[in-house]
């Protein structure tokens, strides 16, 4: 079976930044591959720091903690994290700060 690849182009912000060491890259993905694949995938490349910061341990959710959008659009409006990627995508990850 042939499988398809596609790059994705990912921004990350602020304290994301820092946990990754990095500020934006591509990220290859398999045809169909959604936002939740994306974040377990950069969980996976940078570590539980990263993964900290980016998902909520108590509902293993990532937006309680970031706002993600693809290509300009906030996934809320899409199909939350089962929004499918497609070749060269912009996802944008930016924390919220939480008051209290």
């Amino acid at each position: 079976m042939l499988e398809f690849m596609i790059g994705v182009n990912v921004r990350l912000v602020g304290a994301l930044r820092g946990a990754s060491g990095k500020s934006s890259f591509t990220v290859r993905l398999r045809e169909g591959e959604t936002i939740n694949a994306l974040v377990q995938r950069l969980c996976a490349e940078f570590g539980e720091d990263f993964k900290r910061v980016l998902v909520d341990p108590e509902q293993n959710d990532p937006r309680p903690n970031v706002l993600i959008l693809v290509n300009g659009k906030e996934i809320e409006l899409l199909q939350k994290l089962e929004t499918k990627l497609d070749d060269g995508d912009a996802v944008t990850i930016i924390p919220v700060s939480h008051g209290g």
